[in-house]
């Protein structure tokens, strides 16, 4: 990592975003075959307003960067400390999309090899779940002068880079900063500039034609990691290099967490209709309905469908699928098909007559037996009642990059998403629920299946004071 020339890098900015905020401050540290040989900062004029809660993290003021040179004005010398050297930084993606928006205002199209220590620290230690510099900064024993300024961030990138030379076996090292600068050949035509800006970060992504028909819309705990998979000559990935040979240019948009990512990609792929995406596109919905003393019926999963009171079992895409299942489930339990409702008639049913069916159309076994068994064999399908009281928050937060999302569910409905607590005091008091989705019930459930990864929930429904959402 320090055998050559490298620039330890940290900036402070007026927010998250590189297209809309800007940077207020610079603070590197340049190091040549492992020996820092200089420490520069400076605040930066960001030609607008500091919010609040940016001035609160960082003490940097608007009387502050007042009298400071624009981005304009340090460039020429910026450029100088930066070219031809390999920039580090925590969560680098952030750092490096900033100093391009930056650069590209003023016309100069800055490139360069890029390597994120957030990406580092998660490859070589897996087994913990946050990589954020202050937990980076406790792990290690490290400590600044003053966090959340550019100069003193950047010293501790760079003690944090000693540490891992210090603790890590090089050749685990060496392989780990290889995968994580590596970089994909591109096909001819595509721009190869906006694979610079993807974050190591979950969200989705779509690919375009070159008529800007969309192609193929995905998710990834991993955009950079996942779009790249598709143009890396995998031999295993040869859907993949399919949609990729065809692509023209792609757009992404990055969330706090995976949750967010799977409710984005659902919604993408039914507003673009992908044409890689059309076998995922939704159906409509069915399912069993059954009470004991009656046949079992189909039903749509529709608006009126009250999991918590209707027997309902399964969820199926097409009538023929449930139809299908219900077969099965005759067939491996020998239950009469007259009493499910799968032929009509006195009796004795067509699997009876074939030695299949244990009688009890035509007496031999008793019909309250053949209940049991029935109830027995659809129990595992039943689907789940909503679990909660009312309303929920799930709440995904990646203090990495100072990213928050609150997801809102109610009845397994999915209302929507929010960035903020007006947006989340709209969501919790909205009074029409969606349509029953099939797509969000089954992800739910993935979701709460994972009992170890499973999101907090909040209590939206309760009428005294809440949990903390933010």
């Amino acid at each position: 990592m320090l055998d050559s020339r490298v620039v330890f890098l940290d900036l402070e900015t007026t927010g998250a975003s590189a297209d809309r905020d800007r940077i207020t401050e610079v603070g590197l540290i340049e190091v040549v075959d492992g020996e820092p040989v200089s420490e520069w900062s400076t605040l930066v004029d960001p030609g607008r307003a500091i919010p609040s809660a940016i001035v609160s993290l960082t003490g940097i003021t608007e009387q502050m960067v007042a009298a400071a040179p624009s981005f304009a004005q340090i460039s020429a010398g910026l450029l100088q400390r930066l070219e031809g050297r390999v920039l580090v930084a925590h969560n680098a993606r952030f750092d490096y999309a900033f100093l391009r928006a930056e650069f590209r205002r003023i016309g100069i199209c800055f490139r360069a090899r890029v390597l994120c220590t957030v990406r580092l620290s998660r490859a070589l230690f897996p087994e913990h779940r946050l990589h954020n510099l202050d937990c980076v900064m406790q792990r290690f024993g490290l400590s600044c002068a003053s966090r959340h300024r550019a100069l003193s961030d950047a010293q501790i990138v760079w003690a944090f880079a000693r540490e891992l030379e210090r603790t890590i076996e090089p050749n685990r090292l060496a392989e780990a900063i290889a995968v994580a600068t590596r970089v994909p050949t591109l096909p001819a035509g595509l721009d190869s500039e906006r694979f610079e800006d993807l974050p190591d970060a979950p969200g989705v992504y779509v690919f375009y034609a070159p008529d800007g028909a969309p192609l193929y819309a995905g998710k990834s705990a991993n955009l950079r990691a996942r779009v790249f998979a598709h143009f890396s000559g995998d031999e295993h990935l040869g859907r993949a290099q399919q949609i990729a040979l065809q692509t023209a240019s792609f757009e992404w948009i990055e969330t706090a967490g995976e949750l967010g990512a799977a409710l984005e990609e659902i919604k993408l792929r039914r507003q673009l209709v992908p044409i890689y995406n059309r076998r995922h596109q939704p159906s409509q919905a069915w399912s069993l309905s059954w009470n004991p003393g009656n046949t079992v019926e189909l039903i749509e999963l529709r608006d009126e469908v009250d999991l918590a009171s209707d027997a309902v079992y399964g969820m199926f895409r097409s009538r023929g699928e449930a139809f299908a299942a219900l077969r099965a489930i005759a067939g491996a339990q020998q239950l009469c098909r007259i009493l499910l409702g799968l032929e009509s008639g006195p009796g004795p049913c067509s699997a009876r007559v074939q030695g299949l069916c244990r009688g009890a159309c035509t007496g031999h076994e008793a019909a309250a037996l053949h209940t049991l068994r029935l109830a027995g064999a659809l129990a595992r399908l039943r689907l789940a009642p909503w679990p909660f009281a009312g309303r929920i928050a799930l709440r995904e937060a990646d203090p990495d990059r100072a990213l928050d999302e609150v997801h809102v569910f109610d009845q397994w409905r999915y209302l929507g998403s929010a960035h903020t607590d007006a947006e989340l005091a709209q969501l919790a008091q909205q009074r029409t629920l969606p349509p029953f989705d099939a797509d969000h019930y089954r992800l739910l459930m993935r979701h709460f299946r994972r009992a170890r990864h499973a999101l907090p929930v909040v209590d939206l429904s309760q009428k005294g004071p809440q949990q903390p959402v933010w």
